[in-house]
């Protein structure tokens, strides 16, 4: 048998310093992962790379960037408009191709354990890898912050799943999960309207009766005066590309505003993509660039896409 393929996509707090982020990637590459993407973002402060490897090279990888990310990132002298709760703030995994969810699970699992006892920061799972069903979305975690968070530790159901329970001094906690492809997508509008653009957030978000699996957020883009809608589909297949372009145009238009701008985070299964393309064939045509497929395929890995698995499927450990 193959070895399995897992797909890892850090989040770190840190979208402005190019030498950082080079650093950064020179971890990964040193735990022998492949790097796939590297996006930043200098209004969000924040930034995502994509990597793929097999179970022990991936886990040596995501490793080595929490303790380079640990090592460089003060969250206390650190500001940008994404919520965050450490300087590695997420850290999923996603199987991909033959690879089950529970392999995702096991890793985030061992890499958890792993950056808890070594590098003293706690580590909250998330998703699939969850224990407490009551932290298993990352929203939970999040909530309030890293004030937030530091005021949950001593309560009931709070306590870390690895590592200390205090916060890290400079670097907060990581969340560490495995989930379902996740599409990562801000659809800018025409007109600087940070009301506006909260307003379409609220109005299609699943968590204010909106579509399915979507997450959303309005939020200010700093270095270019604009505004946008940032938006997570946590299940493509359920809600998809054209289904939130259309929801977001169509809220907009309301207003009469209209979509100036898209911004994919990091890569898209193929499939996602070709869906976009029945509305906004522009837009889909610009990102034919982060096929998911396409980049393992050219950096000489399977071209596996997402493992036929749903979000929140997989045992729970």
């Amino acid at each position: 048998m193959s070895p399995v393929l897992i797909e890892a996509i850090p989040n770190v707090s840190e979208g402005r310093d190019a030498a950082r982020l080079d650093r950064f990637a020179a971890a990964i590459a040193g735990g022998g992962a492949t790097l796939l993407d590297r996006t930043a973002d200098w209004s969000h402060h924040r930034a995502v790379f994509t990597l793929a490897a097999d179970s022990e090279r991936i886990q040596r990888s995501a490793v080595a960037l929490a303790a380079a990310a640990i090592a460089e990132i003060d969250l206390t002298a650190h500001a940008g408009v994404h919520p965050r709760i450490g300087a590695l703030d997420v850290l999923p995994f996603v199987p991909l191709g033959s690879a089950s969810m529970d392999d995702a699970v096991a890793i985030a699992h061992a890499v958890g354990r792993e950056i808890g006892d070594t590098l003293e920061v706690p580590v909250f799972l998330y998703e699939a890898a969850s224990r407490p069903p009551h932290r298993r979305s990352l929203e939970a975690i999040r909530r309030g912050g890293l004030e937030g968070l530091s005021a949950r530790l001593d309560e009931p159901g709070w306590a870390p799943d690895y590592g200390p329970r205090t916060l890290h001094p400079t670097a907060g906690a990581i969340a560490v999960g495995a989930r379902g492809p996740l599409v990562a997508w801000n659809l800018v509008l025409d007109r600087p309207d940070l009301a506006l653009a909260r307003r379409i957030a609220r109005a299609i978000r699943t968590s204010n009766g909106g579509l399915p699996c979507l997450k959303a957020l309005g939020l200010p883009i700093a270095h270019t005066g604009q505004v946008q809608v940032s938006m997570n589909l946590t299940d493509y297949r359920t809600t998809s590309m054209a289904a939130v372009f259309d929801a977001v145009a169509t809220e907009a238009a309301r207003a009469g505003a209209r979509v100036l701008d898209s911004e994919l985070i990091g890569l898209v299964p193929r499939a996602a993509l070709d869906n976009l393309a029945t509305v906004a064939p522009a837009f889909a045509a610009r990102h034919r660039q982060a096929i998911l497929e396409d980049r393992l395929a050219s950096r000489g890995l399977p071209a596996l896409g997402p493992a036929d698995v749903r979000p929140g499927l997989g045992s729970q450990l």
